[in-house]
């Protein structure tokens, strides 16, 4: 009887003594994992435009991201101030941002990008995030959509709906991120239409409906009979439209503007990508990278205009922008000439990101010069 008893205190001492170290061992795992956390806590990102959100394109784009930004995370609080030009107001707007406790500022301007680099330098535990350049800092990162994909499929569309084989493209600024697009959619032209050319007029501004307007009036007495821009408002489909002629939208579905002449647009997407970047920064998974988000997610081809393509050019347009989304077909991969004729992308090389984001060079097929750079 007195074994019995001592060999059952003996197992309760055991018992005791296990569950001991199973606390202390699960206690020594909580220790070492990292707080949890708070997807409410608040936070305010500031946003900062080159345009206004009434263009109906590239600004308006972004606003509707900020907007879905601020309905999707809880305790992120935003603000933006639009028509900022780069320079001191830039660098004034941002302080005046940080000052009322932004954490996370967006650019939205190629133009900022040497002035966002010093901001960035002087306000370290800021997150900079700027749209389109190419410099980075450890806290600053660039974002952008592969811009060149639905570029290179309206191309497509312009090429094969072409009747002479002369395409119009009116361009604001002579910059990477435009040429780019301007790049990508005479090779979608070619290459459906190789007797194609696309003639470029600067018009040095992003948003100015009227010169926008006078651009795409002097390509059409010049003679061409399809136009493509990369301009922020629809002003190009619209002038399209009164002379009887097709065009491309960009940067918001704008069919509306000009449904008889628009065949179809490069529209973005911007919302869940902001999304993705101040989850990013509140869990502390943030870096500077490049970012370079493919179609579909950020950027696509928007819908056909009613009516205007036919059933046959649709399908051709489409099965392209499958093979691009399954990485089947690369818009920038070699060979690719220039246009003095020469080979810059062998045959089977892939244009690295670096060299995407700074291309200064203009494919075989545009018909126009660049600045001499300094």
């Amino acid at each position: 009887m007195k074994e019995t008893k001592g060999l059952n205190l003996k197992l309760v001492a055991l018992v005791v003594m296990f569950a001991l170290v199973v606390v202390v061992a699960a206690m020594t795992r909580l220790a070492q994992q990292p707080d949890p956390v708070d997807v409410t806590a608040p936070i305010k990102v500031g946003f900062v435009f080159v345009g206004s959100i009434g263009d109906a394109g590239w600004t308006f784009a972004h606003d509707q991201g900020r907007q879905f930004l601020a309905r999707e995370l809880p305790g992120v609080e935003t603000m933006f101030v639009e028509r900022v030009p780069p320079g001191a107001d830039f660098v004034r707007v941002v302080r005046e941002m940080i000052q009322q406790g932004a954490t996370v500022i967006f650019g939205t301007s190629f133009g900022y990008m040497d002035f966002m680099v010093d901001l960035a330098q002087q306000h370290p535990d800021v997150k900079f995030m700027h749209v389109s350049g190419f410099k980075v800092a450890p806290n600053m990162a660039t974002y952008h959509g592969r811009l060149e994909d639905p570029k290179f499929l309206t191309g497509m569309l312009a090429g094969l709906m072409t009747k002479n084989n002369r395409i119009g493209y009116v361009a604001p600024h002579p910059i990477p991120l435009v040429i780019r697009g301007l790049n990508a959619f005479t090779l979608g032209a070619r290459l459906v239409n190789p007797e194609a050319t696309v003639q470029v007029v600067w018009t040095n501004v992003w948003f100015d409906p009227a010169k926008e307007r006078e651009a795409a009036l002097s390509l059409i007495d010049a003679g061409v009979d399809m136009l493509g821009h990369h301009q922020d408002s629809p002003a190009v489909q619209q002038a399209a439209q009164e002379r009887g002629i097709y065009a491309m939208g960009m940067n918001s579905d704008t069919r509306h503007m000009a449904p008889r002449a628009t065949l179809a647009s490069v529209a973005w997407n911007w919302g869940p990508f902001y999304v993705d970047v101040v989850r990013s920064v509140r869990d502390g998974t943030w870096t500077n990278a490049q970012h370079m988000w493919p179609m579909p997610d950020i950027i696509d081809l928007a819908p056909f205009g009613d009516g205007l393509v036919p059933q046959t050019v649709q399908e051709r347009v489409l099965a392209k922008r499958q093979q691009i989304i399954d990485d089947k077909y690369l818009v920038f991969s070699g060979p690719i000439k220039d246009q003095a004729g020469t080979v810059v992308i062998p045959p089977g090389v892939r244009m690295e990101t670096a060299d995407v984001l700074a291309m200064y060079w203009l494919v075989e097929g545009v018909i126009g010069t660049l600045p001499v750079r300094r």
